[in-house]
């Protein structure tokens, strides 16, 4: 099983809120997850972000693969 971490999408139109999630690759964007590990406000002035370390080191460790905007995000709250 190929498992991802990603932005699950949610909120109203235009007006976008994301969870980021452990998902297994084949399931579609807004799917089926395994497990949330925090969110993503770019909305917000700044953007908020609010990501479990502990959770997300566990996932890298059994080897989730993050997708490059949650590896950016992960860079940016010094996760890794």
């Amino acid at each position: 099983m190929a498992v991802k971490i990603r932005l699950r999408r949610m909120g109203a139109k235009k007006a976008p809120f994301y969870r980021v999630v452990v998902a297994d690759a084949r399931y579609p964007r807004d799917g089926r997850f395994v497990e949330e590990l925090g969110y993503y406000d770019p909305t917000k002035e700044p953007s908020v972000v609010k990501i479990d370390a502990d959770k997300a080191k566990e996932w890298i460790g059994k080897g989730a693969q993050p997708t490059d905007t949650v590896k950016a995000l992960l860079k940016k709250e010094g996760i890794l």
